[in-house]
């Protein structure tokens, strides 16, 4: 099965972290970055959507981050 997810963050060193992080966790990168102006907070923020190849079938109660 191949697992989904989108990482977002304040455009900091934090969210490259996470970004780096789930890729030593074999997720890899899928597309590029998305990056925009978030007005309610004043803030610069970044998305970066990630897939991962996992046994098992999908199930909804599935922990994405855990994988």
């Amino acid at each position: 099965m191949l697992a989904y997810r989108l990482l977002t963050g304040e455009d900091t060193s934090a969210f490259c972290h996470k970004v780096t992080e789930a890729l030593s966790k074999g997720w890899v990168l899928h597309g590029s970055p998305a990056y925009g102006f978030d007005a309610a907070s004043g803030k610069m923020r970044c998305a970066q959507a990630m897939v991962k190849e996992v046994e098992g079938a999908y199930a909804p109660e599935m922990k994405l981050g855990s994988l």
